[in-house]
């Protein structure tokens, strides 16, 4: 099973960027489903964007503003967060599991692996 753990959150004015990283124990290359999710307390998690055999596909309150990417190693997922909003503030969580076909959603209760998560918070 792999073993994920995020970083890179932190305090940012509105209008910054930030850009989440999310190390695996194992390789995460293709095969896999990887995807990224939020949560502010008192609400469900929240599916923001999610790579599928290369291809990233969004939520639409973060989409033209947030970039999933995985690099080559196929060790580590990031987020790129540009423009961050007041209301981007929660906890981000990034997460995998094994792609058996049919494609990757951003449905939190597929998913098997998760990390720690790391805390965004916007505010001026």
């Amino acid at each position: 099973q792999v073993q994920l753990e995020e970083s890179g959150g932190g305090l940012v004015q509105p209008g910054e960027s930030l850009r989440l990283s999310c190390s695996a124990s194992l390789y995460i290359g293709s095969g896999y489903c990887l995807a990224w999710f939020r949560q502010v307390p008192g609400q469900a998690r929240e599916g923001i964007a999610v790579l599928d055999n290369g291809y990233p596909t969004y939520k639409l309150s973060v989409k033209d503003r947030f970039t999933i990417f995985r690099d080559d190693a196929g060790n580590t997922l990031f987020l790129q967060m540009n423009s961050l909003q007041p209301g981007d503030t929660a906890k981000y969580y990034c997460a995998a599991r094994i792609d058996r076909g049919g494609g990757c959603f951003l449905l939190d209760h597929q998913y098997t692996a998760w990390g720690q998560g790391t805390q965004v918070t916007v505010s001026s």
